[in-house]
């Protein structure tokens, strides 16, 4: 009942909807139609050996701008925004005062569920099962649904970078019991947090962001008509929370990361193209989208 709920939604065209207009999410910000997408997916673990950090530009964000901040402009009482959308940025630029502009901050949450972990076990999660996956499910191959499910699959699937871990979960049990065994348990759980629903992407950096340090697991969801989440850990990165003040008074707590050692990233990357340097080079900097997770020390 629950899966079924998922898929209309994801075949609404409603635009209010958890999962509809997926199309929009990527090919509208890439200017590719959803085969395309897919097509350009499936190209890079092969081509970039597992190396493409598929999760740092595809869960959080839209590659389609550059870094430089524009002037507002107002139009009939209503601010106009010119600034492009907060990508990757350098560590110099996470301070107090800087305009950011960030919808994935403000994105519409998605409350897909876990299953309990009886259940979660006893379907199958993997490419080579994925036949039997669709029979559950009772999917056709062609439909939407099997390729948005079939990607989430395969980044679960993609092989780690250097100096990375990483591991895909499918129930509360396994999402909590990996984290402490990666990390230990002395450790709390950070999302980002917002006072309320807003449509103006627009923040400002506010004083008082805190350094959580090194000890991290980044957990970011996937869509699939359970919750799955692909959490990873990648040495000398560290975790911020970082307070927003919004143009529109919103106030938000963010969770943004800073890469000090990117010489293992593919130099396809987005953020190699984004800031125009080599891996290696500079710590780089994002935030995380809004139903992205943080595991940290204590």
């Amino acid at each position: 009942a629950y899966f079924d709920d998922w898929r209309s939604k994801l075949s609404s065209n409603h635009g209010n909807e958890e999962f509809d207009d997926w199309s929009h999410d990527f090919s509208g910000s890439q200017g590719n139609s959803e085969d395309e997408y897919f097509d350009t997916w499936r190209s890079k673990p092969s081509s970039n050996n597992g190396n493409e950090e598929f999760d740092d530009w595809d869960h959080d964000f839209s590659a389609r701008h550059g870094n430089e901040e524009e002037a507002l402009k107002e139009s009939k009482g209503k601010m106009v925004s010119s600034i492009p959308e907060t990508i990757f940025f350098f560590q110099k630029d996470l301070r107090t005062g800087k305009l950011v502009n960030l919808p994935s901050l403000i994105a519409a949450s998605d409350r897909t569920p876990f299953l309990p972990d009886r259940v979660a076990k006893s379907i199958p999660f993997s490419s080579s099962k994925f036949p039997e996956i669709l029979n559950h499910f009772s999917l056709k191959p062609q439909t939407r649904e099997a390729a948005i499910m079939k990607r989430t699959i395969r980044v679960c699937e993609r092989e780690e970078i250097n100096g990375e871990q990483m591991f895909c979960v499918t129930s509360l049990e396994s999402f909590i019991d990996l984290s402490i065994a990666t990390l230990g348990k002395d450790i709390q759980l950070l999302s980002n947090q917002l006072s309320k629903e807003t449509n103006n992407p627009l923040f400002t950096i506010a004083r008082g962001m805190q350094d959580m340090g090194e000890n991290e697991l980044i957990c970011h969801k996937e869509r699939y008509p359970r919750a799955v989440f692909l959490c990873h850990s990648i040495n000398k990165t560290t975790v911020y929370k970082v307070p927003l003040l919004g143009r529109d008074g919103t106030k938000a707590n963010a969770l943004a990361v800073c890469h000090k050692d990117t010489s293992a990233w593919s130099p396809k990357h987005k953020a190699f193209q984004i800031l125009k340097v080599k891996p290696g080079t500079v710590p780089i900097c994002h935030f995380l989208a809004k139903d992205t997770l943080a595991w940290v020390s204590n």
